[in-house]
């Protein structure tokens, strides 16, 4: 199992929760279309399989969780009910603890065998069709959920659509940048062995794409920032064992079917040891978090002010003289 910093993390008793119009939702997978990204039938099978084991593997989803309530802590207020988009094994709920920041939480998952270990009221849904009223949450949180949907702007859209006026979504999602040295380490050897490439590490958002697709689902305020989380491992081996454990491994819809060859799979091991390895000797994965904030629309929220509208000069506010660009030329 991979090694992170040690993380904060304290347990709560759900509370009851009023009436809510929930039912499991599990929409029938029809025929591939060749639009999808990521095989989502895949997905819920192996959500299914990890939850069996989960406490050995949910290191990660833990870490990312508590840094998730980290920042909702910042904000200061309540919210009267809540819900967690992708709740695993209920770590959201865990790290919300004693914060006393949610008063009702309800946890939706893709996978049965996840939403029946939540201590609390949970459904299952898929999140790129979410089975809720319009305003009917004032909190969504996600933790390392979000990279598997195809529809990103969609899923976001819905996510604001399900919020009450002044309701606020904070997420947390893996970004383009993870596993950046499996990915290399799999292509030279899928090249060599193999002779020919694959999808192997599936795509990611980027964080510069982050906050646009905030503003484009009609959220104000939006803001997206990023971080990195070092896991370490004995060896790529062990990281390719702990990835499938979490149900984390491969779901590109034009991957390469069949087992990897286990020549593939030894080469890739080899080149992570040769250039990934850290001074212990165990070797390095990156995990890009993105973390993506924003608020469904309200009258009471701060409004950038119209061209020429500004208090004051920004030249008094700097201390310096303003300087004129000279004459406007007008374009023929």
């Amino acid at each position: 199992m991979g090694e992170i910093g040690p993380g904060k993390c304290a347990d709560r008793m759900a509370r009851p929760l009023p009436a809510l119009p929930l039912w499991p939702y599990i929409p029938t997978v029809t025929s591939p279309d060749p639009l999808l990204v990521f095989d989502r039938a895949t997905l819920r099978q192996r959500r299914e399989r990890a939850a069996r084991d989960w406490d050995r593997h949910s290191f990660l989803k833990r870490e990312i969780s508590e840094r998730l309530v980290d920042r909702l802590t910042d904000v200061r207020r309540t919210f009267p009910l809540a819900l967690d988009l992708g709740s695993h094994g209920d770590e959201v709920a865990t790290a919300l603890g004693g914060h006393k920041l949610v008063e009702h939480l309800v946890r939706t998952d893709l996978g049965r065998g996840f939403a029946n270990r939540a201590r609390g009221p949970a459904i299952v849904a898929d999140e790129e069709f979410l089975p809720f009223a319009s305003s009917r949450f004032d909190l969504v949180l996600s933790a390392m959920d979000l990279h598997w949907v195809n529809d990103l702007p969609g899923t976001l859209i819905q996510i604001a659509r399900i919020l009450k006026p002044d309701g606020l979504f904070l997420g947390a999602m893996l970004g383009g940048a993870t596993l950046w040295q499996l990915r290399q380490a799999l292509t030279v050897a899928e090249s060599e062995i193999d002779g020919g490439l694959s999808p192997r590490v599936s795509p990611f958002a980027d964080l510069r794409d982050a906050a646009g697709l905030l503003q484009r689902a009609g959220f104000a305020l939006p803001v997206a920032d990023s971080e990195t989380i070092e896991v370490e491992y004995d060896n790529a081996l062990a990281l390719m064992r702990d990835l499938s454990g979490m149900g984390e491994s491969n779901l590109v819809a034009e991957r390469r079917r069949g087992v990897t060859r286990r020549a593939t799979l030894l080469r890739a091991a080899e080149l992570y040891g040769e250039r990934f390895s850290l001074p212990s000797g165990r070797v390095a994965a990156s995990f890009e978090v993105l973390y993506l904030h924003g608020w469904a629309p309200h009258a009471s929220q701060p409004k950038p002010l119209k061209p020429g509208g500004a208090a004051q000069r920004l030249a008094d506010a700097l201390g310096t003289s303003e300087m004129s660009a000279g004459e406007k030329v007008e374009r023929s």
